[in-house]
């Protein structure tokens, strides 16, 4: 804000975005919510007098219900270039929305707020990306009187992050990720898309749950929707403006031609997965494919959290081709280097867990700086060859 026009802080339903944002008021700010039927029925009537204020900052909550604003307040922000205008919040991708025409391009800093990861849980700063591409896991994070193991990472993952569901026993958070869902359908669905039949994506959000850390496939995904194709694709959109999924690109930097283009998708939220599913927690932990699936998601969740509030130009993909070589997620950073991360629920930890990481680096890596790391519920962290290692999940969220 001390920097740009405009700044829009966007992210799913009750992730914390007007917690976080009115902690901004002061007298030099001033706060609307769209959520207010008067004020967004003022703002629908007469979006450039509704954007005109005489304070520092003007906070606009909820600012997709009415895109029309986004007009108004390029207007006012070329024709006054002072930083810290506006601080807009969305609980839906802005540039998503079918009637949104104008991008503030050049007036506008995005940031992302996701469900709280287990480091914001613990207080620890997010320097995992850090350390990994320094390997730098022989400090006390990784120690056995800090090990964290894999029944306490499912708990974890059953939980997940958003702050009210964080606080609840299995009970009733189960039924608070089930209200979320139906509210999000019943009504945030309606900014963004016209959604002809409800039971078709309420039936589709349990699809994707299920479908969390599995390639992309819509003709299977839409098997049992009995919806066209092109409708499946536009809910799937929607969902994904609505921040309840994600997609993982695949890494295609590379002349290898047998490299796959499939993406991989994602629930955004672990525990609201979990609940989605109905998985009961004890079968789960021994199950597993459920249990492998959970951790994957959790560990997805806490990545991205962790490349949006880096420093560093991080960006995330996954690996797959033809030969059924295979890698989790890959973290390129802004000079080229790789991180090459697998992910095992269970604590043990085997040399051929290393083939896919192994082999990447010496047949698609090559002269590019590579590091290879295992992520494993056990509790010691130590070379599996040069620049191989194992490391406890618990190095996610330590310091």
């Amino acid at each position: 804000m001390q920097t740009r026009r405009v700044l829009l802080l966007s992210g799913p339903r009750q992730c914390g975005k007007t917690t976080l944002a009115k902690q901004l008021i002061s007298s030099s700010t001033e706060y609307r919510t769209l959520d207010n039927l008067i004020l967004r029925e003022l703002a629908e009537s007469d979006p450039q007098g509704f954007v005109k204020h005489n304070k520092k900052t003007l906070i606009i909550d909820e600012i997709q219900r009415v895109p029309a604003l986004l007009t108004a307040i390029k207007m006012v922000a070329d024709e006054d270039p002072r930083p810290g205008q506006y601080l807009l919040t969305g609980s839906a991708n802005i540039q998503s929305l079918p009637n949104v025409q104008e991008s503030l391009a050049g007036r506008i800093r995005k940031l992302r707020l996701r469900p709280l990861t287990q480091g914001e849980l613990l207080f620890a700063n997010p320097t995992f990306l850090d350390r990994a591409f320094r390997l730098d896991f022989s400090t006390n994070s990784t120690s056995p009187s800090s090990h964290v193991d894999r029944q306490a990472i499912l708990e974890m993952s059953f939980r997940g992050g958003f702050p009210e569901a964080v606080m609840l026993d299995e009970r009733e958070r189960k039924t608070w990720h089930h209200d979320y869902v139906n509210a999000l359908i019943e009504r945030d669905l309606a900014d963004i898309a016209k959604i002809q039949r409800q039971d078709a994506m309420q039936e589709l959000v349990k699809i994707l749950a299920a479908w969390s850390s599995k390639f992309m496939d819509i003709t299977a995904i839409g098997a049992g929707l009995s919806i066209r194709r092109q409708t499946l694709e536009a809910y799937i959109n929607a969902l994904e403006a609505l921040y309840l999924v994600e997609r993982v690109r695949p890494w295609l930097n590379t002349d290898y031609e047998r490299v796959g283009k499939q993406s991989k998708l994602f629930m955004t939220d672990c525990g609201l997965m979990a609940s989605i599913l109905g998985w009961p927690q004890n079968p789960t932990k021994l199950d597993s494919d459920r249990s492998g699936k959970l951790v994957e998601t959790f560990v997805f969740n806490e990545l991205a959290a962790q490349l949006d509030a880096s420093e560093q130009q991080y960006q995330l993909f996954h690996y797959r081709d033809r030969e059924q070589h295979e890698i989790d997620f890959l973290v390129e950073r802004e000079d080229q280097a790789l991180l090459g991360i697998e992910v095992k629920a269970g604590s043990a930890i085997k040399t051929n867990h290393f083939n896919h990481l192994r082999w990447f680096k010496e047949k698609i890596a090559r002269n590019r700086p590579f590091v290879g790391i295992v992520l494993y519920s056990g509790e010691h962290a130590g070379s599996m060859g040069d620049n191989l290692w194992a490391v406890p999940l618990s190095a996610l969220f330590s310091t």
